[in-house]
Protein backbone atom coordinates (compact mmCIF):
# COMPACT_ATOMS: atom_id res chain seq x y z
CA UNK A 1 0.00 0.00 0.00
CA UNK A 2 1.30 3.44 -0.92
CA UNK A 3 0.63 6.71 0.90
CA UNK A 4 -1.09 7.92 -2.26
CA UNK A 5 -3.86 5.38 -1.73
CA UNK A 6 -5.08 7.26 1.34
CA UNK A 7 -7.73 9.23 -0.44
CA UNK A 8 -9.73 10.76 2.41
CA UNK A 9 -12.77 11.49 0.23
CA UNK A 10 -12.83 7.90 -0.99
CA UNK A 11 -12.56 6.53 2.55
CA UNK A 12 -15.36 8.86 3.62
CA UNK A 13 -17.57 7.55 0.82
CA UNK A 14 -16.82 3.96 1.81
CA UNK A 15 -17.64 4.61 5.47
CA UNK A 16 -20.95 6.27 4.71
CA UNK A 17 -22.15 4.17 1.76
CA UNK A 18 -20.74 0.66 2.17
CA UNK A 19 -20.05 0.11 5.90
CA UNK A 20 -16.38 1.01 5.53
CA UNK A 21 -13.64 -1.08 4.04
CA UNK A 22 -10.32 -0.17 2.46
CA UNK A 23 -9.95 0.38 -1.30
CA UNK A 24 -8.03 -2.44 -2.97
CA UNK A 25 -6.45 -0.08 -5.48
CA UNK A 26 -6.22 3.60 -6.29
CA UNK A 27 -9.47 4.81 -7.82
CA UNK A 28 -11.15 8.19 -8.28
CA UNK A 29 -14.17 9.12 -6.21
CA UNK A 30 -16.22 9.49 -9.39
CA UNK A 31 -15.45 5.93 -10.46
CA UNK A 32 -16.05 4.67 -6.93
CA UNK A 33 -19.53 6.23 -6.91
CA UNK A 34 -20.33 4.59 -10.22
CA UNK A 35 -19.08 1.31 -8.80
CA UNK A 36 -21.36 1.60 -5.78
CA UNK A 37 -24.45 1.66 -7.94
CA UNK A 38 -23.16 -0.88 -10.46
CA UNK A 39 -22.27 -3.40 -7.74
CA UNK A 40 -25.68 -2.94 -6.10
CA UNK A 41 -27.63 -3.28 -9.32
CA UNK A 42 -28.51 -6.93 -8.74
CA UNK A 43 -30.77 -8.31 -6.05
CA UNK A 44 -31.16 -11.78 -4.55
CA UNK A 45 -33.81 -12.48 -1.88
CA UNK A 46 -32.91 -14.00 1.47
CA UNK A 47 -35.03 -17.13 1.82
CA UNK A 48 -34.88 -18.93 5.13
CA UNK A 49 -38.22 -18.73 6.91
CA UNK A 50 -40.85 -21.42 6.39
CA UNK A 51 -44.31 -20.14 5.47
CA UNK A 52 -46.55 -20.28 8.53
CA UNK A 53 -50.28 -19.59 8.67
CA UNK A 54 -51.32 -16.82 11.02
CA UNK A 55 -53.31 -18.63 13.71
CA UNK A 56 -54.87 -15.39 14.92
CA UNK A 57 -56.95 -15.03 11.73
CA UNK A 58 -57.89 -18.67 11.22
CA UNK A 59 -61.51 -19.68 11.69
CA UNK A 60 -62.54 -21.88 14.62
CA UNK A 61 -63.10 -24.87 12.35
CA UNK A 62 -59.47 -24.67 11.16
CA UNK A 63 -58.00 -24.59 14.65
CA UNK A 64 -56.04 -27.72 15.62
CA UNK A 65 -57.12 -29.52 18.78
CA UNK A 66 -53.81 -28.93 20.58
CA UNK A 67 -53.82 -25.23 19.76
CA UNK A 68 -51.76 -24.11 22.80
CA UNK A 69 -48.95 -26.56 22.04
CA UNK A 70 -49.00 -25.53 18.39
CA UNK A 71 -48.77 -21.85 19.36
CA UNK A 72 -45.89 -22.48 21.76
CA UNK A 73 -43.94 -24.49 19.19
CA UNK A 74 -44.59 -21.92 16.48
CA UNK A 75 -43.44 -19.04 18.68
CA UNK A 76 -40.20 -20.92 19.37
CA UNK A 77 -39.61 -21.61 15.68
CA UNK A 78 -40.43 -18.01 14.79
CA UNK A 79 -37.82 -16.70 17.24
CA UNK A 80 -35.21 -19.11 15.89
CA UNK A 81 -35.94 -18.21 12.28
CA UNK A 82 -35.90 -14.45 12.95
CA UNK A 83 -32.45 -14.90 14.53
CA UNK A 84 -31.39 -16.82 11.41
CA UNK A 85 -32.66 -13.97 9.21
CA UNK A 86 -30.70 -11.52 11.36
CA UNK A 87 -27.56 -13.62 10.89
CA UNK A 88 -28.12 -14.02 7.14
CA UNK A 89 -28.58 -10.28 6.60
CA UNK A 90 -25.56 -9.40 8.75
CA UNK A 91 -23.50 -11.88 6.73
CA UNK A 92 -24.60 -10.26 3.46
CA UNK A 93 -23.67 -6.82 4.76
CA UNK A 94 -20.27 -8.02 5.97
CA UNK A 95 -19.49 -9.86 2.72
CA UNK A 96 -19.78 -6.61 0.78
CA UNK A 97 -21.94 -7.99 -2.02
CA UNK A 98 -24.34 -5.25 -3.09
CA UNK A 99 -22.94 -3.24 -0.18
CA UNK A 100 -24.73 0.01 -0.99
CA UNK A 101 -28.08 -1.76 -1.50
CA UNK A 102 -27.73 -3.40 1.92
CA UNK A 103 -26.72 -0.07 3.51
CA UNK A 104 -29.81 1.59 2.04
CA UNK A 105 -31.97 -1.32 3.18
CA UNK A 106 -30.66 -0.77 6.72
CA UNK A 107 -31.80 2.85 6.48
CA UNK A 108 -35.25 1.82 5.25
CA UNK A 109 -35.48 -0.74 8.07
CA UNK A 110 -35.28 2.17 10.50
CA UNK A 111 -37.62 4.34 8.44
CA UNK A 112 -40.27 1.64 7.98
CA UNK A 113 -39.79 0.28 11.50
CA UNK A 114 -41.62 -2.98 11.96
CA UNK A 115 -41.66 -5.69 14.64
CA UNK A 116 -43.72 -8.89 14.42
CA UNK A 117 -43.21 -12.47 15.55
CA UNK A 118 -44.06 -14.29 12.31
CA UNK A 119 -40.71 -15.14 10.67
CA UNK A 120 -42.23 -15.58 7.21
CA UNK A 121 -43.71 -12.08 7.46
CA UNK A 122 -40.33 -10.68 8.61
CA UNK A 123 -38.56 -12.36 5.70
CA UNK A 124 -41.03 -10.95 3.19
CA UNK A 125 -40.71 -7.46 4.70
CA UNK A 126 -36.89 -7.65 4.64
CA UNK A 127 -36.79 -8.71 1.01
CA UNK A 128 -39.20 -5.96 0.04
CA UNK A 129 -37.02 -3.20 1.50
CA UNK A 130 -33.89 -4.81 0.04
CA UNK A 131 -35.42 -5.21 -3.42
CA UNK A 132 -36.76 -1.63 -3.58
CA UNK A 133 -33.98 0.07 -1.62
CA UNK A 134 -32.54 1.94 -4.61
CA UNK A 135 -35.58 2.28 -6.84
CA UNK A 136 -38.65 4.49 -6.66
CA UNK A 137 -39.65 5.57 -3.18
CA UNK A 138 -43.26 5.41 -4.35
CA UNK A 139 -42.89 1.76 -5.29
CA UNK A 140 -41.17 1.02 -1.98
CA UNK A 141 -43.87 2.84 0.00
CA UNK A 142 -46.67 0.96 -1.73
CA UNK A 143 -44.93 -2.41 -1.38
CA UNK A 144 -44.06 -1.99 2.31
CA UNK A 145 -47.57 -0.71 3.07
CA UNK A 146 -48.98 -3.97 1.70
CA UNK A 147 -46.59 -6.20 3.60
CA UNK A 148 -48.37 -8.46 6.14
CA UNK A 149 -45.75 -7.56 8.74
CA UNK A 150 -46.56 -3.84 8.46
CA UNK A 151 -50.32 -4.34 8.28
CA UNK A 152 -50.15 -6.48 11.40
CA UNK A 153 -47.73 -4.23 13.28
CA UNK A 154 -49.89 -1.15 12.66
CA UNK A 155 -53.20 -2.94 13.29
CA UNK A 156 -54.72 -2.50 9.84
CA UNK A 157 -55.94 -6.10 9.87
CA UNK A 158 -58.58 -4.77 12.30
CA UNK A 159 -59.41 -1.72 10.18
CA UNK A 160 -62.94 -2.08 8.78
CA UNK A 161 -65.91 0.06 7.93
CA UNK A 162 -68.07 1.21 10.82
CA UNK A 163 -65.10 0.54 13.12
CA UNK A 164 -61.99 2.12 11.54
CA UNK A 165 -58.58 1.71 13.17
CA UNK A 166 -56.55 4.89 12.67
CA UNK A 167 -53.10 3.57 13.60
CA UNK A 168 -51.93 2.60 10.10
CA UNK A 169 -53.11 5.82 8.42
CA UNK A 170 -51.53 7.96 11.15
CA UNK A 171 -48.10 6.33 10.90
CA UNK A 172 -48.09 6.33 7.09
CA UNK A 173 -48.37 10.11 7.25
CA UNK A 174 -46.33 10.89 10.37
CA UNK A 175 -43.45 8.44 9.95
CA UNK A 176 -43.37 7.35 6.31
CA UNK A 177 -44.25 10.41 4.21
CA UNK A 178 -45.22 13.87 5.50
CA UNK A 179 -43.88 14.07 9.02
CA UNK A 180 -45.69 15.42 12.06
CA UNK A 181 -47.58 18.68 11.65
CA UNK A 182 -48.37 18.37 7.96
CA UNK A 183 -51.79 16.73 8.21
CA UNK A 184 -54.91 17.11 10.34
CA UNK A 185 -56.85 14.76 12.60
CA UNK A 186 -59.51 14.78 9.93
CA UNK A 187 -56.95 13.53 7.39
CA UNK A 188 -56.13 10.66 9.75
CA UNK A 189 -59.78 9.68 10.10
CA UNK A 190 -60.48 9.94 6.39
CA UNK A 191 -57.25 8.13 5.53
CA UNK A 192 -58.17 5.31 7.90
CA UNK A 193 -61.51 4.95 6.11
CA UNK A 194 -59.65 4.62 2.80
CA UNK A 195 -57.45 1.85 4.21
CA UNK A 196 -60.40 -0.18 5.50
CA UNK A 197 -60.35 -3.64 4.01
CA UNK A 198 -56.56 -3.75 3.58
CA UNK A 199 -55.27 -6.93 5.19
CA UNK A 200 -53.76 -10.34 4.51
CA UNK A 201 -54.91 -13.94 4.36
CA UNK A 202 -53.74 -16.86 6.52
CA UNK A 203 -50.75 -17.43 4.19
CA UNK A 204 -49.57 -13.83 4.42
CA UNK A 205 -50.75 -12.66 1.01
CA UNK A 206 -52.03 -9.10 0.73
CA UNK A 207 -55.81 -9.09 0.52
CA UNK A 208 -58.31 -6.35 -0.21
CA UNK A 209 -61.45 -7.37 1.67
CA UNK A 210 -64.05 -5.42 -0.24
CA UNK A 211 -66.88 -6.21 2.18
CA UNK A 212 -64.92 -4.55 4.99
CA UNK A 213 -64.09 -1.44 2.95
CA UNK A 214 -65.83 1.88 3.50
CA UNK A 215 -66.84 2.77 -0.06
CA UNK A 216 -68.31 6.18 0.71
CA UNK A 217 -66.72 9.53 -0.25
CA UNK A 218 -63.73 10.73 1.73
CA UNK A 219 -62.00 14.08 2.01
CA UNK A 220 -58.23 13.68 2.29
CA UNK A 221 -55.59 16.44 2.11
CA UNK A 222 -57.96 18.73 0.24
CA UNK A 223 -59.18 16.14 -2.24
CA UNK A 224 -62.52 14.35 -2.35
CA UNK A 225 -63.40 10.95 -3.76
CA UNK A 226 -64.26 7.35 -3.04
CA UNK A 227 -60.63 6.69 -2.11
CA UNK A 228 -58.98 3.37 -1.38
CA UNK A 229 -55.58 2.86 0.21
CA UNK A 230 -53.74 3.11 -3.12
CA UNK A 231 -55.37 6.49 -3.75
CA UNK A 232 -54.24 7.80 -0.37
CA UNK A 233 -50.64 6.76 -1.06
CA UNK A 234 -50.79 8.40 -4.49
CA UNK A 235 -52.06 11.64 -2.92
CA UNK A 236 -49.28 11.51 -0.32
CA UNK A 237 -46.71 11.18 -3.08
CA UNK A 238 -48.20 14.23 -4.80
CA UNK A 239 -47.27 16.32 -1.75
CA UNK A 240 -43.89 18.04 -2.10
CA UNK A 241 -43.59 17.78 1.68
CA UNK A 242 -43.14 14.02 1.27
CA UNK A 243 -40.09 14.58 -0.93
CA UNK A 244 -38.69 17.04 1.59
CA UNK A 245 -39.31 14.73 4.56
CA UNK A 246 -37.55 11.78 2.93
CA UNK A 247 -34.69 13.95 1.65
CA UNK A 248 -34.09 15.39 5.12
CA UNK A 249 -34.01 11.91 6.68
CA UNK A 250 -31.52 10.67 4.10
CA UNK A 251 -29.38 13.78 4.70
CA UNK A 252 -29.36 13.08 8.44
CA UNK A 253 -28.41 9.46 7.83
CA UNK A 254 -25.66 9.93 5.25
CA UNK A 255 -24.46 13.55 5.41
CA UNK A 256 -25.11 15.44 8.63
CA UNK A 257 -27.77 15.90 11.28
CA UNK A 258 -27.44 19.64 10.73
CA UNK A 259 -29.79 20.52 7.90
CA UNK A 260 -29.04 23.27 5.40
CA UNK A 261 -32.56 24.37 4.41
CA UNK A 262 -31.53 25.69 1.02
CA UNK A 263 -29.68 22.48 0.23
CA UNK A 264 -32.57 20.27 1.39
CA UNK A 265 -35.06 22.28 -0.66
CA UNK A 266 -32.95 21.93 -3.80
CA UNK A 267 -32.42 18.20 -3.31
CA UNK A 268 -36.08 17.61 -2.47
CA UNK A 269 -37.22 19.53 -5.54
CA UNK A 270 -35.06 17.34 -7.79
CA UNK A 271 -36.19 14.21 -5.93
CA UNK A 272 -39.84 15.13 -6.48
CA UNK A 273 -39.32 15.92 -10.16
CA UNK A 274 -37.49 12.62 -10.71
CA UNK A 275 -40.52 10.65 -9.55
CA UNK A 276 -38.84 9.86 -6.22
CA UNK A 277 -35.81 8.18 -7.79
CA UNK A 278 -33.74 7.16 -4.75
CA UNK A 279 -30.64 6.22 -6.75
CA UNK A 280 -30.60 9.60 -8.51
CA UNK A 281 -30.92 11.45 -5.20
CA UNK A 282 -28.12 9.47 -3.56
CA UNK A 283 -25.88 9.88 -6.60
CA UNK A 284 -26.39 13.65 -6.38
CA UNK A 285 -25.51 13.61 -2.67
CA UNK A 286 -22.37 11.52 -3.11
CA UNK A 287 -21.22 13.67 -6.03
CA UNK A 288 -21.55 16.98 -4.15
CA UNK A 289 -18.52 18.74 -2.73
CA UNK A 290 -20.29 19.45 0.56
CA UNK A 291 -20.68 15.71 1.18
CA UNK A 292 -16.91 15.50 1.72
CA UNK A 293 -16.49 18.57 3.92
CA UNK A 294 -14.48 17.50 6.95
CA UNK A 295 -16.16 19.62 9.65
CA UNK A 296 -17.37 18.74 13.13
CA UNK A 297 -20.96 19.41 12.06
CA UNK A 298 -20.74 16.69 9.42
CA UNK A 299 -19.58 13.95 11.77
CA UNK A 300 -21.99 11.05 12.34
CA UNK A 301 -21.96 8.43 15.09
CA UNK A 302 -22.00 4.90 13.73
CA UNK A 303 -25.07 2.84 14.53
CA UNK A 304 -24.32 -0.48 16.29
CA UNK A 305 -24.85 -2.44 13.08
CA UNK A 306 -22.64 -0.03 11.12
CA UNK A 307 -19.94 -0.37 13.78
CA UNK A 308 -19.97 -4.18 13.81
CA UNK A 309 -20.18 -4.55 10.04
CA UNK A 310 -17.56 -1.84 9.58
CA UNK A 311 -15.06 -3.80 11.67
CA UNK A 312 -15.77 -6.92 9.62
CA UNK A 313 -15.61 -5.07 6.28
CA UNK A 314 -12.38 -3.27 7.15
CA UNK A 315 -10.68 -6.49 8.21
CA UNK A 316 -11.49 -8.27 4.96
CA UNK A 317 -15.14 -9.24 5.39
CA UNK A 318 -14.28 -11.39 8.41
CA UNK A 319 -17.13 -13.69 9.45
CA UNK A 320 -18.40 -14.41 12.95
CA UNK A 321 -17.43 -17.87 14.17
CA UNK A 322 -20.74 -18.27 15.99
CA UNK A 323 -23.99 -16.38 15.32
CA UNK A 324 -25.29 -16.11 18.90
CA UNK A 325 -22.65 -13.69 20.25
CA UNK A 326 -23.29 -11.07 17.58
CA UNK A 327 -26.90 -11.00 18.77
CA UNK A 328 -25.46 -10.35 22.21
CA UNK A 329 -23.46 -7.45 20.75
CA UNK A 330 -26.58 -6.01 19.07
CA UNK A 331 -28.43 -6.33 22.37
CA UNK A 332 -25.74 -4.61 24.44
CA UNK A 333 -25.44 -1.75 21.94
CA UNK A 334 -29.22 -1.31 21.56
CA UNK A 335 -29.95 -2.23 17.94
CA UNK A 336 -31.33 -5.73 17.41
CA UNK A 337 -32.41 -6.09 13.79
CA UNK A 338 -36.18 -6.66 13.38
CA UNK A 339 -36.80 -5.48 16.97
CA UNK A 340 -37.02 -1.66 16.78
CA UNK A 341 -37.99 -0.05 20.10
CA UNK A 342 -41.22 1.42 18.71
CA UNK A 343 -43.00 2.51 15.51
CA UNK A 344 -40.56 5.42 15.07
CA UNK A 345 -37.56 3.10 14.93
CA UNK A 346 -34.22 3.83 16.57
CA UNK A 347 -33.63 7.52 17.43
CA UNK A 348 -29.98 7.36 16.28
CA UNK A 349 -27.38 10.09 16.52
CA UNK A 350 -26.04 10.75 20.00
CA UNK A 351 -28.71 8.41 21.38
CA UNK A 352 -26.51 5.52 20.25
CA UNK A 353 -23.92 6.31 22.90
CA UNK A 354 -24.21 6.32 26.67
CA UNK A 355 -21.40 5.80 29.21
CA UNK A 356 -21.61 1.99 29.33
CA UNK A 357 -22.35 1.72 25.63
CA UNK A 358 -19.27 3.79 24.72
CA UNK A 359 -17.05 1.62 26.90
CA UNK A 360 -18.29 -1.54 25.21
CA UNK A 361 -18.00 0.05 21.76
CA UNK A 362 -14.33 0.83 22.45
CA UNK A 363 -13.72 -2.72 23.67
CA UNK A 364 -15.53 -4.28 20.72
CA UNK A 365 -12.59 -4.57 18.26
CA UNK A 366 -10.56 -6.52 20.84
CA UNK A 367 -13.58 -8.66 21.65
CA UNK A 368 -14.27 -9.48 18.01
CA UNK A 369 -10.58 -10.15 17.33
CA UNK A 370 -10.48 -12.61 20.22
CA UNK A 371 -7.75 -10.85 22.20
CA UNK A 372 -10.01 -9.92 25.10
CA UNK A 373 -13.07 -11.21 26.95
CA UNK A 374 -15.79 -8.95 28.26
CA UNK A 375 -18.88 -9.68 30.29
CA UNK A 376 -21.27 -6.79 29.99
CA UNK A 377 -24.94 -7.48 30.59
CA UNK A 378 -27.26 -6.78 27.69
CA UNK A 379 -29.85 -4.06 28.22
CA UNK A 380 -33.24 -5.36 29.32
CA UNK A 381 -35.75 -3.89 26.90
CA UNK A 382 -38.51 -6.36 27.69
CA UNK A 383 -38.86 -7.59 24.12
CA UNK A 384 -39.43 -11.24 23.26
CA UNK A 385 -35.92 -11.64 21.93
CA UNK A 386 -34.31 -11.08 25.35
CA UNK A 387 -34.78 -14.63 26.50
CA UNK A 388 -32.95 -15.93 23.44
CA UNK A 389 -29.89 -13.70 23.57
CA UNK A 390 -26.82 -15.07 25.29
CA UNK A 391 -25.56 -12.91 28.13
CA UNK A 392 -21.92 -13.74 27.49
CA UNK A 393 -19.62 -12.53 24.76
CA UNK A 394 -16.64 -14.86 25.16
CA UNK A 395 -17.14 -16.33 21.69
CA UNK A 396 -18.07 -13.14 19.84
CA UNK A 397 -15.11 -13.59 17.55
CA UNK A 398 -14.56 -13.15 13.84
CA UNK A 399 -12.08 -14.97 11.63
CA UNK A 400 -9.45 -12.41 10.64
CA UNK A 401 -6.60 -13.18 8.27
CA UNK A 402 -4.07 -10.94 9.98
CA UNK A 403 -1.27 -11.98 7.63
CA UNK A 404 -3.31 -10.78 4.66
CA UNK A 405 -4.14 -7.55 6.47
CA UNK A 406 -0.47 -6.98 7.30
CA UNK A 407 0.55 -7.64 3.70
CA UNK A 408 -1.34 -4.50 2.70
CA UNK A 409 1.40 -2.52 4.42
CA UNK A 410 4.46 -4.49 3.31
CA UNK A 411 5.97 -1.44 1.61
CA UNK A 412 5.29 0.92 4.54
CA UNK A 413 8.18 1.66 6.88
CA UNK A 414 7.58 0.71 10.52
CA UNK A 415 7.76 4.30 11.78
CA UNK A 416 5.04 5.35 9.32
CA UNK A 417 2.61 2.53 10.18
CA UNK A 418 0.74 4.26 13.04
CA UNK A 419 0.02 7.36 10.97
CA UNK A 420 -1.02 5.37 7.90
CA UNK A 421 -3.32 3.11 9.94
CA UNK A 422 -4.83 6.08 11.75
CA UNK A 423 -5.59 7.85 8.49
CA UNK A 424 -7.11 4.72 6.98
CA UNK A 425 -9.27 3.76 9.95
CA UNK A 426 -10.41 7.07 11.44
CA UNK A 427 -12.60 9.86 10.10
CA UNK A 428 -11.27 12.16 12.83
CA UNK A 429 -7.63 12.06 13.83
CA UNK A 430 -6.75 11.73 17.54
CA UNK A 431 -4.44 14.03 19.43
CA UNK A 432 -0.70 13.44 18.90
CA UNK A 433 -0.37 12.54 22.58
CA UNK A 434 -2.89 9.69 22.14
CA UNK A 435 -1.03 8.29 19.16
CA UNK A 436 2.25 8.60 21.09
CA UNK A 437 0.83 6.38 23.84
CA UNK A 438 -0.31 3.76 21.30
CA UNK A 439 3.11 3.77 19.64
CA UNK A 440 4.93 3.48 22.97
CA UNK A 441 2.72 0.62 24.19
CA UNK A 442 3.34 -1.44 21.06
CA UNK A 443 6.95 -0.55 20.28
CA UNK A 444 8.49 -3.78 21.59
CA UNK A 445 6.42 -6.18 19.46
CA UNK A 446 9.01 -7.72 17.13
CA UNK A 447 6.72 -9.78 14.88
CA UNK A 448 5.53 -7.38 12.18
CA UNK A 449 2.15 -9.04 11.61
CA UNK A 450 1.39 -8.99 15.31
CA UNK A 451 2.67 -5.42 15.55
CA UNK A 452 0.28 -4.30 12.80
CA UNK A 453 -2.56 -6.27 14.41
CA UNK A 454 -2.03 -4.59 17.79
CA UNK A 455 -1.74 -1.12 16.28
CA UNK A 456 -4.90 -1.71 14.25
CA UNK A 457 -6.93 -2.84 17.26
CA UNK A 458 -5.60 -0.02 19.44
CA UNK A 459 -6.65 2.58 16.87
CA UNK A 460 -10.06 0.90 16.38
CA UNK A 461 -10.49 1.08 20.16
CA UNK A 462 -10.30 4.89 20.21
CA UNK A 463 -13.41 7.05 20.65
CA UNK A 464 -12.70 8.54 17.21
CA UNK A 465 -13.49 5.17 15.61
CA UNK A 466 -17.13 5.64 16.61
CA UNK A 467 -17.42 8.45 14.06
CA UNK A 468 -17.99 8.04 10.34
Amino acid sequence: MKDALINRDLLHLYRRARFGGIPEKEISVRRAIAGLFRESDSYMPIQLARAQPDISIMGDSAMPANIEEVKKDRMKRNREEIRELNAAWMAKMAAGENAFRERMALFWHGHFACRVQNSAFVESYLNTIRKNALGSFGDLLMAVSKEPAMLQFLNNQQNRKNKPNENFAREVMELFTLGRGHYSESDIKEGARAFTGWGFDSKGNFQFREKLHDDKEKSFLGKKGNFRGEDVIKILLEQRQTARFITAKLHKEFVSENLDEKRISSLADDFYKSGYDVSKLMHTIFSAGWFYENTSGNMLIKSPVELVIGIQRTLGGAEFIDKEPFLYIQKVLGQVLFYPPNVAGWPGGRNWVDSSGLLFRMQLPDLMAGVAVHKIKAKDSGDVNDQNVKRKGENARINVDWAKWANRFDKIQDEKLPVILSQLLLAVQPKPSVMALIIDKNKDISDRTNHIKRLTLAIMGLPEYQIS
